[in-house]
């Protein structure tokens, strides 16, 4: 078995393949909060503000992935709307097929 084949059948790797922009929020979540605490720790800010900021920042991240996520529906619409458009004008025009006939 092929080793990409092995790490699609883990149980994340499979979940994010079915939900990919949210474990993209996940992920860029974690760092993002990863980072923030990490140069904030010494700044002595309360609970209260940690929370703020914390929520602030996963509210962000979901953000930038949705913005990222705009380029993606894009392309699909793009891609249905060529695919009918073609289907409609096949119906239309004819083929060498039938002039034959």
């Amino acid at each position: 078995m092929d080793k990409l084949e092995q790490l699609e059948n883990l149980a994340p790797v499979k979940w994010a393949l079915v939900h990919p922009r949210l474990a993209a929020w996940i992920v860029l979540s974690v760092g993002m909060v990863a980072l923030l605490v990490n140069e904030a720790r010494d700044v002595g800010l309360t609970t209260g503000n940690w929370i703020s900021l914390i929520v602030a920042t996963v509210l962000v991240a979901g953000a930038c992935i949705m913005i990222v996520s705009w380029e993606d529906d894009d392309e699909s619409e793009e891609k249905a709307e060529n695919g009918e458009l073609t289907e409609a004008v096949s119906e239309h025009v004819e083929t060498p097929e039938d002039t034959e006939e």
